[in-house]
């Protein structure tokens, strides 16, 4: 099985034993992605729409690095602190996306990494 690497600076280091993301073949397995600056290693909390955006900054630059955009994800998993903030997260996650959208499920979680309100992973194929 052929297997690489992407690893890039324009989306957070890895906060345990994982890598940003794994190529095999065509396709692209992209770690969740939480809001943390990859510029500052800050979170963004402001307010869900500004976290959101920063979740969805972070995957774009793991899919550049792999010469992906949105337009190759295939599916997504949105983990998510509070349904309540569906909506808001909803309009940020589908301005990233040209209308062919990919598949996806968004679950309710009992607690995310550093407190965070949203995750988000991708899968994508050139």
């Amino acid at each position: 099985m052929e297997k690489h690497i992407i690893n890039t600076k324009n989306a957070p280091a890895p906060i345990g034993p994982y890598n940003q993301a794994i190529q095999s073949g065509k396709l692209l397995f992209v770690s969740g992605q939480i809001a943390l600056n990859p510029d500052t290693n800050q979170l963004v909390l402001d307010d869900i729409k500004t976290e959101t955006h920063q979740v969805m900054k972070n995957l774009k630059g793991i899919l550049s690095e792999a010469g992906m955009d949105f337009d190759n994800v295939l599916k997504t998993t949105i983990f998510i602190m509070n349904m309540n903030d569906f909506a808001q997260i909803n309009e940020v996650y589908g301005s990233y996306f040209s209308g062919d959208y990919p598949a996806r499920e968004t679950v309710q979680v009992a607690g995310l990494p550093k407190g965070v309100n949203v995750e988000i992973s991708v899968i994508a194929s050139k």
